[in-house]
């Protein structure tokens, strides 16, 4: 096993704004950026931007995501970071987002989607609220928007 590698725990959310080439993705990334950290902070998400801290034991720990705990604290995280180029400029926004093994839908049941990469393109800030709302919380895909996907385990994610 390598060093440091472990599931992730948080929602990631990896936009593309990678502006070298082509400044479709450095125009829109940061844009992006900034309106998912907002929506997921509106959703009681708490959004991370520290690094990662690497633990050697696992927790596999199922949470619900987006709900509150006991004493009123946000219960879920999330981490949202541009990246470098995924792909596809004429695709931009290119977003990819991870579900965390384990993870539980708004409503409690088993999510869909845990554990898997979800990559969706021509992302717009007008569809954040969507995407949090259909993928992130109720673990369903966004067929408009959708790229491609894997499970974890690399089992390719068809619709």
């Amino acid at each position: 096993m390598l060093y440091g590698v472990q599931d992730v725990k948080d929602v990631l959310v990896l936009v593309c704004g990678h502006g070298g080439r082509d400044m479709r993705c450095g125009v829109l990334g940061p844009v992006l950026r900034e309106e998912f950290e907002r929506e997921l902070a509106s959703r009681d998400f708490t959004v991370l931007k520290d690094p990662v801290e690497i633990h050697h034991e696992t927790l596999d720990q199922p949470h619900e995501i987006g709900t509150r705990n006991e004493g009123g604290e946000a219960k879920s995280s999330a981490r949202v970071g541009l990246i470098s180029h995924i792909g596809g400029h004429k695709f931009a926004g290119n977003v990819i987002l991870y579900i965390p093994p384990g993870a539980k839908t708004a409503d409690g049941k088993a999510h869909e989607l845990a554990g898997c990469g979800i990559w969706y393109g021509r992302v717009e800030p007008r569809h954040v609220d969507g995407i949090i709302r259909e993928t992130v919380l109720g673990g369903r895909v966004i067929e408009d928007l959708f790229r491609g996907g894997i499970r974890q385990g690399g089992e390719i994610l068809r619709l």
